[in-house]
């Protein structure tokens, strides 16, 4: 039976990115398949679906998927708005049974956290954007195979503080809770395994325009955003954490 995997998606992809994929959904296709081959798993392996959690508030039912996987998002995960407390409340729902794991990407890294009661805001330490790199725990270390991370990241909201009950996964110097692991429960990171490059023009330009990024910080991002990154790696291990090979 192929491994079902529900995509929530948290936001809309700006417009050549939504072009080529058709949504964050086919841009977490697109890397699980890639993550896929790179640990011999054939994509007719995997089943995933994709659902509006912004609009429609569609759901699946838990009977019918293997893990759902939480996507980033330009929206606040702290906000006290109808859909984003109905997606912590189903990550809740999903937290307190055994069967379903879920994944975690930035937004839905912190969605994860602000489920498990701890505090999510935005970081007093500033921006981090493009490809940075993460100093992994030991654990981190064990799962990802290698000493750092290299992975795009587009935020300034963070999770504050490791829920009691996760395996810290890694550190930067400007936020702390990097990646949260709950063995056969739950795996998340707060960088963007899904960006390539491209996206993360697209994004880094358009929030220069609007003000969001001055001048030195979209220079800065932009200077790293070819670097090489690991976002196919951390695909491969979100895949083998659904595999009880993590």
């Amino acid at each position: 039976m192929p491994l079902r995997i529900a995509i929530l998606e948290c936001d809309t992809p700006l417009t050549n990115t939504r072009t080529k994929y058709g949504g964050y959904g086919g841009v977490f296709t697109a890397l699980l398949h890639a993550g896929a081959q790179s640990i011999g798993l054939d994509k007719s392996e995997l089943h995933i679906s994709t659902w509006d959690v912004v609009d429609k508030q569609e759901y699946p039912a838990l009977a019918d998927v293997d893990a759902v996987l939480i996507t980033g998002s330009k929206h606040n995960s702290f906000d006290d708005i109808p859909w984003i407390n109905r997606l912590v409340e189903f990550t809740q729902q999903v937290l307190a049974q055994e069967w379903v794991r879920i994944i975690g990407v930035c937004f839905g890294h912190q969605i994860v956290g602000r489920a498990m009661g701890v505090k999510v805001g935005r970081s007093n330490r500033g921006w981090e954007a493009s490809v940075c790199e993460v100093e992994l725990t030991a654990r981190g270390k064990e799962i990802f195979g290698k000493e750092k991370l290299r992975i795009n990241q587009m935020h300034k909201d963070i999770v504050f503080n490791y829920p009691a009950e996760v395996e810290p996964l890694g550190s930067s110097p400007r936020c702390e809770v990097q990646g949260m692991l709950i063995s056969k429960r739950v795996i998340t990171i707060q960088g963007h395994p899904e960006f390539n490059a491209d996206i993360v023009s697209e994004l880094l330009d358009a929030r220069h325009k609007q003000g969001i990024f001055d001048d030195k910080t979209y220079e800065d991002a932009m200077d790293r955003v070819r670097r090489e990154q690991d976002g196919v790696l951390v695909s491969g291990v979100f895949l083998k954490f659904l595999l009880d090979r993590v």
